[in-house]
């Protein structure tokens, strides 16, 4: 039923998709600059900063997007998420502070000739940190374990740390992973598009390996996330995420870069979007629903409106943006 809390939702779960689609793929260039190798590794860096340059601060306006409609939209959920999660939401804030301020310093190092030390290293580490704590936070959401007693949000210390969180976690590195360097493909050539060619096929099997892996995992430490996951309303939507992200992998085989970086963005938002059918109508896994979260209506209805009029002034631009650097080879990278 499409009533307000039920649109909040799914404008929380399309920015969710938009950041990690988008901001993914930055987390995933900081992940595979720390773990370039070979004889062209430095190239590859350097191709992955090149890329990442024109949007990296644009991307982050998604995750502003989640975080603005969580507590405009569902106040009560918003408390109960900020204050359970507050560990792992701050080591994600850490890491995304000290990536953009290590992306910074470097790019100006090099324009100026004076670059400051262990700049590339920080990247990497902020970048793998920051998917791992959001993850970990967002996987925490579907355990059933932040309890609402008389009113009260109650949850065990470091609750969020378990089997089926840390390869919650370890999924969102992937996802990132695996997006980056599928991306890469389009604004490569040669040697270098090939090994970003390796890397995608490496990161899809690992990802498709690890959203396996969570299910085992979830019947363990989320059984009711887990009925819900194959449930028949939401096993279709696993089903075409595993046909897409088989499709991905034969279309990089066969080398046919724009449409695998197509199918891997639609691959990544159908397994986001498995997840936030599983969790429906819940906000908080079998404590807190949509309904009970959300606002009144007159605030739920002057959120709305104002989101029309910004998506009228600012899609415009962000398309603009999106379709200039939408990737195209560059000629100044080695080859």
């Amino acid at each position: 039923m499409w009533n307000l809390e039920n649109l909040g939702a799914a404008a929380v779960l399309l920015g969710l998709v938009m950041y990690a689609v988008f901001g993914g793929a930055d987390f995933g260039g900081g992940i595979w600059t720390a773990l370039a190798s070979g004889p062209r590794a430095r190239e590859q860096r350097d191709g992955l900063f090149h890329a990442i340059g024109p949007v990296w601060e644009t991307n982050h306006v998604w995750l502003i997007f989640v975080v603005v409609t969580l507590f405009t939209v569902f106040p009560k959920g918003f408390a109960a998420l900020f204050t359970t999660l507050l560990v792992p939401l701050v080591i994600a804030l850490i890491g995304i502070n000290f990536r953009g301020a290590a992306f910074a310093f470097r790019h100006f190092g090099r324009q100026t000739g004076n670059q400051i030390p262990f700049m590339a290293s920080t990247f990497g580490v902020a970048s793998i940190l920051t998917p791992l704590a959001l993850g970990m936070a967002v996987t925490a959401t579907a355990t059933g374990n932040i309890l609402l007693v008389h009113g009260e949000v109650q949850a065990k210390p470091w609750f969020w740390i378990s089997p089926f969180t840390l390869v919650g976690g370890v999924t969102g590195m992937a996802i990132c992973a695996y997006l980056a360097p599928i991306y890469m493909t389009v604004r490569t050539e040669g040697e270098l598009r090939r090994d970003f060619r390796r890397q995608g096929l490496l990161a899809g099997l690992v990802l498709g390996i690890l959203t396996t892996v969570e299910i085992p995992l979830a019947m363990i430490d989320a059984p009711l996330f887990v009925s819900r996951l194959l449930a028949l309303r939401t096993v279709p939507v696993l089903v075409l995420a595993a046909i897409l992200g088989i499709t991905t992998q034969l279309l990089l085989w066969r080398c046919r870069y724009p449409w695998a970086q197509i199918a891997a963005a639609g691959t990544v938002t159908l397994t986001i979007a498995g997840f936030g059918a599983a969790m429906y109508p819940d906000l908080l896994m079998g404590q807190l629903s949509l309904a009970a979260a959300a606002a009144p209506s007159a605030t739920l209805h002057a959120f709305f409106f104002v989101l029309v009029i910004g998506i009228i002034i600012l899609a415009p631009s962000l398309l603009f943006l999106y379709w200039t650097f939408r990737g195209e080879p560059n000629s100044d990278l080695p080859t």
